[in-house]
């Protein structure tokens, strides 16, 4: 098969930070398109691949078989060959065999990275990821379990996802675990098809088509559930982090469920993590602690981005929207969203996806604003 032309991606475009990556990857394994990357995380103060990074990239060539240059910590280029669709089996990806040791880098981002092209694989998997599974500058895994993955299962993206041991910066040692089924390209749709057995053209089938999604209204707030968590602390850390989150929303006129929870770990480490449910959406907001960082703080910063988010207009939230603007690229129809902040993410991943499909993506409104977003999925490949 002649390999088509490799696309070429400045990667200290826009945000320039690793969630160019994850996407220029995710869509050369999907659309088996040779890449080359200059300049990864230029910007940034630790420049070039980390282990996070560098776990995706070799997590993302194992299922692709793809062949790999430059792939090392702190390389700033890096060149990917996929060599096959996306390949469905039982992976186990740990962040600390990249680090030369142990290392808190997100599971969390490797796990959004790996999602899509397992999903399109021919049959079912299953994740074993190790490392941080609540670590700052990325979504922990309550954001996935309560916000992210709910939200995908109304397109037809079904995942089961557990977490087996929780992971704070700076020792990691998590662990979560993620089931999912593959996906069948028919026609216009994406759908998934159960391949366990073999169905006759009269035979009912049970099939899950990826749907395109409107998102456009959040209605009326209902509740805010949450945990206030300490790894190997005392008890009076979740309890004090807990209670002022509790007391800070009561004075809102806003009904909450938070409790405190203490858990083991591979060392200590604290957050808060919200869930916002709306009549039509779900939106999430959190806080990690850090030596120094009083827990009255930590609870502070979590329900002051929950109040930024309620008090703007827009059904999704800062965090999601930049996520969700891939599956809809992907979806054989029209989708649509509402937006409380058009991030720098957001138009950064908008203009990756668009070096790769023909999808259509419309961002109405200014950064740092509430916005409209229309996307004209592509279908298929």
């Amino acid at each position: 098969m002649t390999r088509p032309p490799t696309v070429e991606i400045d990667a200290s475009y826009g945000e320039g930070g690793g969630q160019i990556l994850r996407t220029a990857l995710t869509l050369s394994v999907l659309t088996r398109t040779p890449i080359h990357l200059r300049n990864i995380r230029a910007g940034r103060r630790n420049p070039g691949l980390a282990p996070q990074h560098l776990t995706t990239v070799r997590a993302l060539a194992e299922i692709a078989r793809a062949e790999v240059r430059e792939d090392r910590l702190k390389s700033t280029e890096l060149v990917f060959l996929p060599g096959s669709v996306p390949l469905s089996g039982n992976y186990t990806f740990d962040v600390s065999q990249s680090a030369q040791g142990g290392s808190a880098g997100s599971v969390s981002l490797i796990f959004q990275a790996l999602l899509l092209p397992l999903s399109f694989a021919q049959g079912d998997s299953c994740l074993n990821l190790v490392g941080g599974t609540h670590v700052a500058w990325s979504p922990p895994y309550d954001y996935l379990a309560d916000v992210y993955l709910p939200t995908l299962a109304k397109m037809g993206i079904q995942v089961d996802c557990s977490l087996e041991r929780w992971g704070f910066y700076p020792a990691g040692g998590g662990r979560i675990l993620a089931e999912m089924r593959g996906v069948q390209i028919s026609g216009d749709s994406l759908a998934f098809e159960d391949r366990e057995k073999t169905i006759s053209p009269s035979s009912s089938k049970k099939t899950h088509t990826i749907l395109p999604h409107h998102i456009t209204e959040r209605g009326q707030l209902k509740r805010i559930h949450g945990r206030a968590v300490a790894s190997n602390l005392p008890a009076h850390i979740p309890q004090r982090i807990a209670n002022r989150a509790r007391n800070l929303l009561t004075e809102r006129g806003i009904q909450n469920q938070i409790g405190p929870l203490r858990v083991r770990g591979a060392g200590p480490g604290a957050g808060i993590f919200l869930t916002a449910e709306y009549e039509h959406a779900l939106a999430g907001f959190s806080s990690i602690g850090e030596r120094g960082k009083p827990s009255e703080q930590v609870a502070q910063e979590a329900v002051d981005r929950f109040t930024t988010h309620h008090n703007r207009e827009g059904a999704v939230d800062r965090y999601l929207a930049d996520q969700l603007l891939l599956p809809m690229a992907l979806t054989g129809g029209r989708s649509e969203m509402t937006v409380s902040e058009i991030t720098q993410h957001l138009l950064t991943n908008a203009h990756i996806i668009r070096q790769f499909t023909e999808a259509q993506i419309t961002i109405q409104g200014k950064k740092g604003e509430p916005g409209h977003v229309v996307v004209e999925g592509i279908g298929q490949f």
